[in-house]
């Protein structure tokens, strides 16, 4: 394959998502002198841009999600990486000249390459309760860090019990009187430092065993309807705003028929980031995995970089 001739306005790989996931791969992969284009959704962002702050990423500590996001992106950009802020509307296996290529059409134009990087990422799952729907951006937020100021000197509730819905209810206390936190289970499931300050907030009040039935409003939130999973009992609570936080959602739909995922949706992939199809890598939030932080969404993305560089070698036919 020493002789095969790409197309000069062909990419070696076209990354999808600007999280860490994504802006790791384009670092590793346009420092290793591939020929990258990095497509961040125009109107979408990054889950950790909305994140207060995060003290678990190594050597540095207390730096905010837009912050992090920031700095990884000066630094792939400082060796050659090319970004668009476009959204990207299918994926299309074809071929051109005897080369295999995957077609990523966007809102704007078409993007040509030898493999893709699939990093899209994660959005909140949604109760799917009466009320919900209607009441998003009017009480209902899936956000502390962009919604907490309308919150000030109000009550407000958090659904969740993981690290998330524990650090947006702490969040959330800089601005409300009261968080109530509403969990499923009798414990939370959060990490035990986050656990400690939440149970020594004096502004955390906790719910356990139930659920919400229903978000109450007409131009705004004023209550939930909550049950009791232990007891059966109904109950009213009164609030000013619900922040959902009880999980993701993988945003996979662009692969859909392309690549096998698991029932939630999950991209699955191999040790070295390889999906089920040839030259479809993917990393970070939308792949299945056991845990979804900041620093595994990078190691998945310098690992899915490095087996892009490697497929797109073998290709061409340049391997060492």
């Amino acid at each position: 394959m020493a002789d095969l001739t790409i197309p000069e306005n062909v990419y070696d790989v076209i990354i999808i998502g600007g999280g860490p996931g994504g802006l790791t791969a384009g670092l590793y992969a346009s420092r290793a002198s591939m020929k990258v284009l990095l497509v961040e959704g125009s109107y979408t962002v990054s889950q950790i841009t909305l994140t207060d702050m995060i003290e678990n990423y190594p050597g540095l500590p207390g730096i905010t999600g837009f912050e992090l996001i920031d700095r990884f992106k000066k630094q792939a950009l400082s060796f050659g990486l090319e970004i668009k802020a476009e959204q990207v509307s299918s994926l299309q296996k074809a071929e051109r000249g005897g080369v295999s290529l995957w077609m990523v059409s966007t809102d704007t134009t078409q993007y040509e390459a030898l493999s893709v990087i699939i990093s899209t990422g994660a959005e909140w799952r949604h109760l799917g309760v009466p009320g919900e729907d209607r009441l998003i951006g009017q009480g209902v937020s899936f956000c502390a860090t962009c919604d907490a100021p309308f919150y000030r000197n109000r009550d407000v509730a958090v659904v969740g019990g993981g690290d998330t819905a524990v650090q947006e209810a702490l969040y959330l206390t800089k601005f409300a009187d009261s968080v109530r936190l509403i969990h499923r289970r009798d414990r939370l499931r959060a990490t035990g430092i986050l656990q400690e300050r939440a149970f020594a907030n004096e502004k955390i009040t906790f719910i356990w065993d139930s659920v919400v039935e229903e978000i109450l409003g007409d131009n705004g939130v004023t209550g939930l309807r909550i049950r009791n999973l232990k007891s059966n009992d109904m109950k009213e609570l009164p609030v000013d705003g619900v922040f959902l936080f009880i999980g993701l959602l993988p945003n996979t739909k662009l692969v859909d028929g392309l690549v096998s995922r698991d029932d939630d949706g999950y991209i699955i992939v191999d040790s070295e980031m390889r999906s089920s199809a040839e030259s479809v890598f993917a990393c970070g939030d939308c792949i299945r995995k056991s845990l979804r932080q900041v620093v595994t969404a990078c190691g998945d993305g310098a690992v899915a970089a490095d087996s892009a560089g490697l497929y797109v070698d073998k290709l061409k036919g340049q391997e060492y």
